[in-house]
């Protein structure tokens, strides 16, 4: 009898059989007929119970999870129900599902035929990273009379994983196969020159780059021959991480650092894909998680299970720190990706020889964000006193970034400034630009 629950259908049909018994109050004759729907309902409910807990297993429920959850996507949890009943079920379905997610509405409602599978998911959003426990999958099942339900109880425990932003490495590998990205329209990166890799030569067809084509080998031929060229390979690629307090700033259910993990891991997948070699390491008061720059099978999958792990620890970053373990560790010329946030001038420039002494050996890119909420302000029409001065102190920090922009530019420092969402296209961005350019 645990498993019994009574309806809000059978409740209704006893607030009504009351409202009967007080006007048979006032109208006598109306006692027997009070007394008859008590009898009927008390009749069906116990019909109801009969037909509902015939079958031990009634229902088969399955989740489906996936193998892990991606964090910062939507991620679908699928759920298969089969009736086993000789008659078409209500059922409610109510997932316990992580806390981290804080669903506490959850609810599932679907009709199944009878010997019919029913197939459905919902999704989940994780927002940070980590261990996500799922309780039971309860599943109330009624009858078309619909007074008592019946609970059947599926998969007690499971644990589920949320690794770096994985869903979209597929997308990101076809669009830069083809060296352009989609942001807010079709963005194509312009070869404009041939790195010093050799590839073959082949004979000429049209749309070749004329100032490719091989004389001797044409002379030699008789037909028009021309050089082909392919992308360097085996170039060192580093990302290194930020983990200080600034990085701890959330946008939209996401920390900076949450964006910059899964920036990292994207870009990785597509380094890789190129045949260069990525590496990677994380700094705050000292650097940790370091992945020597690498190629190998299986090495996206280390850089994924470091990365899973990275924490921030609130301390104010030491640059001074990163510089020395740059340059004794990095001997070979890399492009170094450094994702971090400066909001005013003078935060950058405490750090700034540390960061020219880094690029005096590497190509190095800084990555730092747009406020979301500032870029909102900047645009809106102020119609208030208050309006109008956020929108001015809205430009005053967006004038300091810019800045920012120019003083590293100065010394030859490449930047990415770019909205936390659209992180990972711009990096890879930056980097099949400077790839197209050979320039590292």
């Amino acid at each position: 009898m645990k498993n019994l629950y009574i309806n809000t259908r059978f409740f209704f049909v006893l607030i009504g059989v009351g409202i009967l018994y007080v006007l048979a109050f006032f109208f006598p004759f109306l006692m027997i007929a009070a007394h008859a729907v008590v009898l009927l309902c008390l009749l069906a409910a116990f019909v109801d119970y009969l037909f509902v807990f015939s079958r031990k297993a009634g229902i088969l429920a399955q989740r489906i999870l996936p193998e892990k959850l991606s964090n910062g996507d939507e991620n679908p949890v699928k759920i298969d129900i089969r009736n086993n009943y000789g008659f078409t079920i209500k059922v409610y379905v109510i997932d316990e599902i992580p806390f981290q997610f804080q669903k506490r509405d959850f609810l599932i409602e679907k009709q199944i035929e009878a010997g019919k599978n029913s197939f459905f998911q919902y999704i989940l959003e994780p927002k940070e990273r980590g261990e996500y426990h799922f309780g039971n999958l309860n599943v109330y099942v009624s009858s078309p009379l619909g007074f008592v339900s019946k609970r059947f109880t599926f998969q007690k425990d499971a644990h589920l994983a949320a690794y770096p932003s994985f869903i979209h490495l597929r997308k990101y590998e076809l669009m830069a196969l083809q060296s352009e990205f989609l942001l807010g329209g079709i963005k194509k990166i312009r070869k404009l020159g041939h790195t010093m890799e050799f590839e073959q030569i082949r004979e000429y067809v049209p749309g070749d780059d004329i100032r490719t084509i091989n004389w001797k080998a044409t002379s030699k031929s008789s037909r028009l021959m021309v050089n082909q060229f392919q992308d360097e390979k085996a170039q060192r690629i580093f990302m290194l991480i930020d983990t200080g307090r600034t990085m701890k700033m959330p946008f939209r259910g996401l920390s900076l650092l949450d964006y910059s993990i899964n920036a990292a891991m994207a870009l990785s997948h597509i380094i890789l894909k190129k045949g260069d070699r990525a590496g990677m390491m994380t700094f705050s008061k000292k650097t940790e998680n370091k992945i020597a720059a690498d190629n190998k099978s299986g090495h996206l999958r280390k850089i994924s299970d470091a990365l899973y792990n990275i924490r921030t620890d609130f301390f104010e970053s030491d640059f001074n720190r990163l510089y020395q373990d740059i340059k004794y560790s990095l001997n070979q010329r890399s492009l170094i990706l450094l994702f971090t946030n400066f909001e005013t001038l003078d935060g950058l420039n405490r750090q700034m020889k540390y960061l020219r002494g880094i690029a005096k050996n590497h190509l190095l890119v800084v990555v730092f964000f747009k406020n979301p909420e500032m870029q909102t302000l900047i645009h809106q029409n102020p119609e208030t006193i208050q309006g109008i001065y956020d929108e001015i102190v809205a430009e005053k920090f967006e004038f300091e970034k810019k800045l920012i922009i120019q003083e590293l530019r100065k010394y030859g420092i490449y930047t990415v400034y770019t909205l936390p969402e659209n992180l990972n296209v711009d990096v890879i961005n930056k980097y099949l630009e400077i790839k197209a350019r050979g320039i590292l």
